[in-house]
C-alpha cells in the first residue's frame, strides 16, 4: 500500500482524507496557502508544505508547486480531493510522468467527461439516454437560432467546459437568444477560459438525481445508489439525500445500470458520479459526469457503510473491488445539509471572519464533516463551505427528525451561515412530502421568504 499521500486540497475534504489515511496507516502531507497556515488539515497532517500566497492560482491550482511538494516529502501518491485539480486531466498526466500515483480516474476518462459536448456523445454511444440537443459545440449565435428551432424551445445554453451552473442560460424564445448567448459566453470564458457553448432542450419540473459509482482497474464497476440533489439555489446544491423520495426500485435499477454502463464505456477506475435529470414522467437523461469524489459523498457512505475515500485509495493501488453489485449494502436514509458561510437573509452573500463560538451537534445518527474550530478565521478567498451536517436513520422521517435536532444544536458565531435556511427547510411541507424540483427554491414562497 502507499506509504505517504499528499492531499492537494484544503478545508473539510482535506481533513476527511487525512482521517481515512490514518485509519489505513498511511502517512499524510498537507499543502496550504499562506492564508491557511493555521487550518485544521495542516494541524493534523503528518507533514505540511506551504505552496504559495492566498490566491488559488498561486497555490492550490499551482501544479508545479504541488508536484514539488510531493517530491520534497517523498509522497508516492496525490489525492486531489474535490478541488480545482480533481478533474484536471493534465494534472493527472503530470503526476504519472513524475512517478506519482494520481488517486482518481485515468486522464483519458477525465478528458472525455471534462468537455460536456464530448461527454454527451460518449454516453449516447454507450446507450445512456441523453437530453436532445446539439451534437457539437455551436459556432455562433446564428447557428444557435437554427439549433434551437430544431430542438424546440425552451432550450438551455451550457458551457462545454463548465459545470456548477456557470455559463448556463435558459432561452424561452428566439428574441432572448442573442442576449443569453453573449452572457453565457462571457460567464463561461471567465469561469473556464473557454467560451464554447452547446445546447440542450430545457426540461421543466426536473429533478437532479446522481448515481455514485466505483470502478477498479480490472474493469469492474458498481453503483452505490442514487442521491437526490434538487434542493438548489441558482444551480448550487444546498441539501442532498439518499435515497431520493422520487425514485422507486425499478427506476433505481435503471439509473444504476445506465451509470455503470456509461462508466465502463470510458474505462473508469475510481469513485465518480453520473448525473441525470429526471422529468415528471420519470424518464431520465444524462447531464454530466463528475470524475472525482463529490461534496455530498457522505450520504452514500451512510446508506452503504462504505468508506469511499478508502475505496479510491485501494483502487489506485491496483486492488480489485472485491465485491459485485449484489454485495453492495444499501439501507436506511441519509440527508446532508451544506453549512456555508453565507447569509440567507442577504441573498446568500458570502461571509468571512473569525469563529467566536462553536458547538457541533452529536448523538445517534449524526455526522459532522468540518475543519472548523473556535478562533478559526474563515478566509475570503475560497469556497464558503464550513461544514457538512449528515443525519441518517432507518427511513426519511427519522433522518429528518434527527436533522431537526442537530440543526437546533449547531451553533456558529462570528460569521453568517446557512443554518437558519436549513432549519426552515426542515419544517416546510413541500420538502417533508418530497414535492420539489431543481427550481423549487427559486420560485416557491419558501424560497422567496428566505432569499428575498
Amino acid at each position: 500500500m502507499f506509504k505517504k499521500i499528499l492531499i492537494a486540497d484544503r478545508g473539510e475534504i482535506a481533513l476527511r482524507i487525512i482521517r481515512t489515511c490514518k485509519d489505513l496507516g498511511i502517512g499524510t502531507v498537507a499543502v496550504y496557502s499562506e492564508a491557511d497556515a493555521h487550518a485544521s488539515h495542516v494541524l493534523f497532517a503528518d507533514e505540511d508544505v506551504c505552496i504559495g500566497p492566498p490566491a488559488g492560482e498561486a497555490s492550490y491550482r499551482n501544479v508545479n508547486n504541488i508536484i514539488s511538494a510531493a517530491e520534497l516529502t517523498n509522497a508516492d501518491a496525490i489525492h486531489p480531493g474535490y478541488g480545482p485539480l480533481a478533474e484536471n486531466a493534465e494534472f493527472a498526466g503530470v503526476c504519472s510522468s513524475s512517478g506519482i500515483k494520481f488517486i482518481g480516474p485515468p486522464a483519458s476518462a477525465i478528458d472525455k467527461m471534462g468537455d460536456k459536448a464530448t461527454a454527451r456523445s460518449t454516453m449516447d454511444a454507450a446507450g445512456v439516454p441523453i437530453i436532445p440537443g446539439s451534437e457539437e459545440v455551436i459556432a455562433n449565435v446564428e447557428e444557435a437560432h437554427v439549433r434551437a428551432d430544431e430542438i424546440g424551445y425552451p432550450v438551455r445554453l451550457k458551457a462545454s467546459a463548465g459545470g456548477g451552473g456557470r455559463g448556463m442560460r435558459v432561452v424561452n424564445a428566439p428574441e432572448e437568444m442573442e442576449e443569453a448567448w453573449n452572457l453565457a459566453r462571457l460567464e463561461a470564458r471567465t469561469a473556464f477560459t473557454s467560451d464554447a457553448l452547446y445546447m440542450e432542450r430545457s426540461i421543466n419540473s426536473a429533478r437532479h438525481i446522481e448515481v455514485q459509482i466505483l470502478g477498479d482497474e480490472h474493469g469492474n464497476v458498481v453503483h452505490v445508489g442514487e442521491r437526490e440533489c434538487s434542493i438548489q439555489r441558482r444551480h448550487q446544491k444546498l441539501l442532498e439525500e439518499s435515497p431520493s423520495p422520487a425514485v422507486d426500485e425499478q427506476l433505481r435499477q435503471r439509473l444504476g445500470e445506465a451509470a455503470v454502463e456509461g462508466a465502463k464505456s470510458i474505462g473508469y477506475a475510481s469513485a465518480g458520479t453520473v448525473e441525470f435529470l429526471v422529468d415528471e414522467k420519470l424518464d431520465f437523461y444524462f447531464m454530466e459526469m463528475n470524475t472525482r469524489i463529490q461534496v455530498e459523498h457522505p450520504v452514500s457512505e451512510s446508506i452503504s457503510g462504505l468508506d469511499l475515500i478508502a475505496e479510491m485509495i485501494r483502487i489506485a493501488w491496483g486492488e480489485p473491488l472485491g465485491y459485485e453489485q449484489r454485495d453492495v449494502p444499501i439501507a436506511g436514509h441519509a440527508i446532508e445539509c451544506r453549512i456555508n458561510a453565507e447569509d440567507p437573509e442577504r441573498n446568500f452573500m458570502p461571509s468571512a471572519g473569525k469563529i467566536t463560538a462553536l458547538h457541533m451537534p452529536g448523538g445517534p445518527g449524526i455526522r459532522v464533516d468540518s475543519h472548523l474550530y473556535q478562533g478559526y478565521a474563515v478566509p475570503p478567498y475560497y469556497d464558503s463551505l464550513l461544514a457538512k451536517l449528515i443525519a441518517s436513520g432507518r427511513d426519511r422521517q427519522q433522518a429528518i427528525a434527527r436533522m431537526r435536532r442537530a440543526l437546533s444544536e449547531f451553533t456558529i458565531e462570528g460569521v453568517a451561515t446557512t443554518i437558519p435556511f436549513h432549519r426552515m427547510l426542515m419544517e416546510n411541507e413541500d420538502f417533508l412530502q418530497g414535492n420539489f424540483d431543481t427550481e423549487w427554491v427559486n420560485r416557491s414562497e419558501f424560497g422567496s421568504a428566505v432569499v428575498g
